[in-house]
Order: C-alpha cells, then sequence, then structure tokens
C-alpha cells in the first residue's frame, strides 16, 4: 500500500493506494502516531483503496478516536462501495464522519 502525505496547517490529508492489510496497517499506525500532531483536521481518501481488514479497521478507530480525543474532526473521503459495506457491516458508518 502507500500512503500518500498533504499537509496544509492543521489539515492533514492522506491518500491510502492499495489494500490495507495487516502488513500495511503497521505502516498506517506509524504515520497516525507521527503525523497528528497539532492536526484538527484529518482526511482520508480512500478512492483507491482496494481493500481492508479488520486491522486496517482498527488503525481507522484508532485515528478517529485521536481526532476526538484532540477537539479535531475526521473524515472518510471517496469510498469505494465495498469498503463502504464494510464498514456499515461493522458499524462504523454509525460514528465516522463518510463521505462520498
Amino acid at each position: 500500500m502507500e500512503i500518500k502525505k498533504n499537509r496544509n496547517g492543521s489539515a492533514l490529508t492522506l491518500s491510502l493506494i492499495g489494500k490495507l492489510s495487516i502488513i500495511e496497517a503497521k505502516d498506517l499506525s506509524k504515520v497516525v502516531d507521527e503525523e497528528l500532531t497539532d492536526i484538527t483536521e484529518l482526511t482520508l481518501d480512500l478512492k483507491d483503496l482496494t481493500y481492508v481488514s479488520s486491522a486496517g479497521l482498527r488503525v481507522l478507530l484508532i485515528a478517529q478516536n485521536l481526532m476526538d480525543d484532540a477537539g479535531g474532526n475526521m473524515k472518510l473521503l471517496n469510498v469505494p462501495p465495498m469498503i463502504i459495506d464494510i464498514l456499515k457491516l461493522t458499524g462504523f458508518d454509525k460514528f465516522m464522519n463518510i463521505e462520498k
């Protein structure tokens, strides 16, 4: 998986390209840990995400919790239908901001 980062002041966009399985989840977790300092607006662009595992969902949950704790906002953008189905199945759509 490739992670493209675009920071603009306190806003950060992470574009995820490829599969978010257990190995890639570790890479994303590291980016989340290192990059969210002073971030109040986090956007995850999932347009090119083809798969997400439970480990990947865990990292999304951690990022959401970090943003909530910091009083910031997180949104998922350009979510493919298959990923939306997974988010609905797991109930993540109930507390995550999902934009098409």
